[in-house]
């Protein structure tokens, strides 16, 4: 019979073990993207725009991915984080809420082509929207909030009652405990949900096909400000072909001498830009909530 002791530091290293093939599984992903992409990555690769004759670069398509991402993030994340306060914080325990947390569930199950079916059908022709970048925020909604409302309720779940009920002895009000308490100890959950959010928008392909666009714009004139131009880079309306996109048309498409070395570039952009994002969300994260926790 093993000890306790021997069975613990067998779990302690198998736990381990785990862990770093995770990391080295990734390690390995990130070196055999960046290995394939070197030839062609630059900045002018980075920057510049797109060539239907040359190597020509991803510029437009990766201002197309962060603008999508922050307009997306703009309507979900407010949304998403009044939901985690409602359910955790004022919602009863009884059937509606529950059939809600199934509902929130079972989402996270939907294929992210059928949600693009679903934007085409609404947004792009019922709401005239076309294929834009709007269209593809508001299907990454419909995707993504069930999600990150659920990681939200959570991580205010998560508060110990001993914070709620020091705020509340005090004299605070329900609304001041959550503002003043809740909220900021629960910032780096809350911030893990945005992470996870954030890289799904970022990555995600099938559910823009049908509501932002696959034409590639080859250019951008980002002196256009107005935002009712589809023409203007700025503007919500405009077809926002993005970089997970342009890379699955690439490899779907195969047309031009230089797709494959574009298609190896944008991927090494595309997960290096998803791992800048992880590690500058969870400095964030942790920085906010030592200054508002001041602890």
């Amino acid at each position: 019979m093993i000890s306790a002791r021997r069975a613990d530091k067998i779990a302690t290293a198998l736990l381990w073990t785990i862990a770093m093939g995770s990391v080295a599984l990734l390690v390995a992903i990130v070196a055999q993207l960046i290995a394939s992409a070197l030839p062609s990555l630059s900045l002018g690769f980075v920057f510049g725009d797109p060539s239907p004759t040359e190597l020509g670069g991803v510029g437009t398509v990766l201002w197309n991915s962060i603008y999508l991402l922050i307009l997306a993030m703009l309507i979900t994340a407010p949304v998403a984080v009044l939901a985690g306060i409602y359910m955790s914080e004022y919602a009863p325990p009884n059937r509606a809420t529950g059939a809600i947390r199934f509902a929130q569930e079972s989402m996270g199950s939907v294929p992210s082509i059928v949600i693009g079916l679903v934007g085409l059908i609404v947004f792009v022709n019922a709401f005239k929207l076309g294929f834009s970048a709007l269209a593809g925020a508001l299907a990454l909604t419909i995707f993504n909030l069930p999600l990150m409302a659920r990681l939200s309720e959570q991580a205010i779940a998560a508060v110990p009652q001993d914070e709620r009920l020091a705020s509340m002895g005090l004299g605070a009000t329900k609304w001041q405990t959550i503002r003043k308490v809740v909220l900021p100890i629960a910032i780096p959950g809350i911030i893990t949900s945005f992470v996870l959010t954030a890289g799904r928008i970022f990555g995600e392909a099938a559910a823009l096909i049908f509501t932002a666009g696959l034409s590639t714009p080859y250019h951008y004139d980002f002196a256009n400000l107005n935002l009712l131009d589809p023409a203007s880079p700025w503007s919500p309306l405009h077809p926002a072909t993005t970089l997970s996109v342009y890379i699955w048309k690439l490899n779907s498409e195969g047309i031009g001498s230089y797709s494959s070395q574009i298609a190896d570039g944008a991927a090494a952009i595309l997960i290096i830009v998803v791992l800048l994002f992880n590690v500058a969300s969870r400095v964030l994260g942790r920085f906010l909530s030592k200054r508002l926790t001041a602890s």
